[in-house]
């Protein structure tokens, strides 16, 4: 019999109404039936990719004993953390504070009330490697509640304060552009893996902020170790195991240090992020190989993650017929036995991808690069045209193959803030590598965002085959006005500045800290928890105030209203020595500190499309600079947008014009001038 999670529209939430726990999605209904039990909740909180979610739920939550002692003992709760990244962000720092160290699934023992006084992660059902067993732990939790209340009741109420009162950082008076500098010199010096690539210690994410803010510095100030750092990174993951080489795309992370093994799961977010970091290097360095897996990645975003209607899904699992990885990896027998059905050399092909008789991995193979193409295609004796052709018959016919495994399940939800990433990375790669399918695929999900998850005027975070759920969170409405801004450089069309700035007036009114500054997570109306989040850190997402000191430097460079610069600041200021000192957790605020240390420049092209503005606009959009708008617009764009307001064609041809810093020089409509303009400074 389905318990109350079966009416849910959270895939997550879905694969648990059938458990024999009696499972309350997170709500005040939950918290009214402990009161009224005088119980504890218990708290699970994970998501639909998560390979240990699923190993916890199966061990215990499918088991008849120990849901039967969890109903009897508390009322339980099962949150998707992608659904409600609010209630995951402030239970996650009750668990870091009390254990030292987060992950999911996380679980939580909690008051009537809410707040935390037990907490932990994977909790297997019996004991191994000095770990309590799940049940051990449910019944100290149950004892301690019924026999020591008083005790308990204390602990969660002073844990709930400290964590309410702790301040990440306090605002500092001035910005200081010397932050990115201090912050290079970490990053280069102790966290970039200068043999293996990438930033630290297994497991290794991909830190795509983290690139595409050293691609940005390097831009800026011509220094070659950000963008060596940058590149071999890109390609460290390009050729490991973490890189999808048949369908394209990128899992989560990589278990080693070397990228091989991945935790299988692939995530919008990761790809949505990795695809404009892999297009902007790519031209950086003018690397065709990053070409390739750009385009490799889109095409896996636009094949395997995309709905009908131009949105996006979140994820796909890590496991298939409950083995993690199994899709994804090969038998080497199996492997040479497609190969040679393919007609190809079965040799040549194993050893390009690492397959090796015995397996790689737990007796498998998990596909990679282990040499670079072109030095393999040399040693080969092929030139690489012959190579690139070998190639692409293995990879379909692999692929092929592939698909007559059983698939990972995918969590088909569409959430607001990932889909807007997925809009910057399209319409930012599109722009850089001059592929407009590409930005017409960010303006159709932008578009589709707008019409199914705007109703009455209120953003919402998350849908299921169109039905809408949970008020929208800082980071949908910073990341879909930005999203928006990207589209109105691109097209030149005013709805998406409109629709910024609606979005943007409407994150600060409603998200703005006026005491301490930046913006929390939750709206002023919002539903109250605990302690209200304020995410710190560039993560695995962008903060959300990260995001917004984006767009408000973007919307003072449209509008002209300095009030937008004066946010921007004060948002870079209240991070300013996290960034300074733990520079890999601040990426996508770096790169705004190299817009400000750039100065700012706005780049209005006017004209009738046609080669003469697309060569202006090939020129303004070169190059990925931090800080520097360029806005391609038609002569009757009209005066909406002040950037655009009284600026047509000159001498009925089209015209470029470019001002920094409150200051404009006078209109060209020659491509060399116009790089004159921008090479200046």
């Amino acid at each position: 019999m389905a318990n109350r999670l079966a009416s849910e529209t959270s895939p997550y939430l879905q694969q648990h109404e059938d458990n024999p726990v009696d499972w309350f999605p997170w709500g005040p209904e939950a918290f009214e039936e402990a009161r009224r039990r005088d119980v504890p909740i218990f708290l699970s909180v994970g998501y639909s990719a998560c390979h240990w979610c699923h190993v916890m739920a199966h061990e215990s939550f499918e088991d008849e004993d120990i849901a039967a002692f969890l109903n009897e003992r508390f009322v339980n709760v099962k949150v998707d953390r992608e659904e409600r990244p609010d209630v995951d962000a402030v239970y996650m720092k009750a668990v870091q504070s009390m254990t030292g160290r987060g992950g999911w699934p996380m679980s939580v023992f909690l008051t009537p009330d809410g707040e935390p006084f037990y907490a932990g992660t994977y909790w297997p059902k019996e004991p191994r490697h000095g770990m309590p067993s799940f049940p051990q732990v449910a019944t100290a939790t149950s004892e301690a509640w019924r026999d020591r209340r008083d005790e308990v009741v204390e602990s969660a109420s002073s844990i709930a304060t400290a964590l309410a009162g702790h301040r990440e950082s306090e605002v500092a008076e001035a910005v200081d552009l010397t932050v990115p500098d201090a912050a290079a010199q970490v990053v280069l010096e102790r966290a970039w893996d200068r043999e293996l690539g990438g930033f630290g210690r297994a497991p290794k994410f991909p830190q795509a902020m983290t690139i595409e803010w050293l691609i940005a510095r390097h831009v800026r100030t011509g220094e070659a170790e950000p963008l060596e750092a940058a590149v071999h990174s890109l390609d460290a993951m390009a050729r490991g195991g973490i890189h999808d080489h048949l369908a394209g795309g990128f899992a989560r992370y990589s278990t080693d240090a070397a990228w091989l093994v991945p935790h299988f799961e692939k995530m919008l977010y990761d790809n949505a992020l990795l695809l404009p970091a892999y297009a902007a290097a790519a031209v950086v360095a003018d690397d065709d190989e990053l070409r390739r897996v750009t385009h490799a990645t889109a095409a896996y975003l636009l094949a395997e993650l995309r709905t009908d209607d131009g949105l996006f899904v979140a994820a796909t699992d890590a496991d298939s017929e409950g083995v993690e990885g199994r899709y994804f990896v090969w038998p080497y027998d199996e492997l040479v036995a497609v190969l040679n059905d393919l007609g190809v050399d079965a040799e040549r092909w194993t050893t390009f991808l690492g397959a090796v008789p015995q397996g790689n991995w737990e007796g498998v193979n998990i596909l990679h690069e282990p040499v670079p193409r072109a030095r393999f295609a040399a040693d080969a004796g092929l030139d690489r045209a012959a190579f690139d052709a070998e190639w692409e018959r293995v990879r379909t016919g692999l692929l092929a193959h592939r698909a007559q495994r059983v698939p990972p399940g995918v969590d088909d939800k569409v959430l607001t803030d990932w889909n807007a990433m997925a809009v910057r990375g399209f319409v930012r790669a599109g722009l850089l590598l001059d592929e407009p399918d590409w930005v017409m695929a960010g303006a159709r999900a932008a578009s589709t965002l707008h019409d199914v998850h705007i109703v009455d005027g209120q953003l919402h975070h998350t849908s299921k085959d169109g039905r809408v759920s949970v008020p929208g969170f800082l980071d949908d409405h910073a990341l879909l006005a930005l999203a928006d801004l990207e589209l109105f450089q691109a097209t030149g069309e005013p709805v998406w500045f409109d629709r910024a700035l609606a979005l943007a007036t409407t994150a600060h009114e409603r998200f703005h800290d006026p005491e301490d500054g930046g913006w929390f997570q939750t709206a002023h109306d919002g539903e109250s928890l605990y302690l209200r989040p304020k995410e710190t850190w560039d993560n695995a997402t962008p903060a959300g105030t990260s995001v917004m000191v984006e767009v408000c430097l973007t919307l003072a460079g449209l509008t002209g209203d300095l009030t937008w610069r004066d946010r921007a600041e004060e948002g870079v200021r209240l991070f300013q020595e996290g960034a300074r000192t733990m520079a890999t957790g601040y990426g996508w605020l770096l790169r705004q500190y190299e817009a400000l240390a750039a100065e700012p420049r706005e780049v209005a092209i006017v004209g009738q499309p046609g080669p003469a503005r697309d060569a202006l606009a090939a020129v303004a959009r070169e190059r990925p600079v931090a800080g520097t708008l360029v806005v391609v617009a038609d002569p009757d764009h009209g005066d909406r947008v002040p950037l655009l307001a009284n600026r047509g064609e000159v001498d009925g041809r089209p015209a470029a014009y470019v001002c920094r810093g409150l200051v404009c020089d006078r209109p060209v409509t020659e491509p060399a001038d116009l790089a004159a303009l921008l090479a200046d400074g």
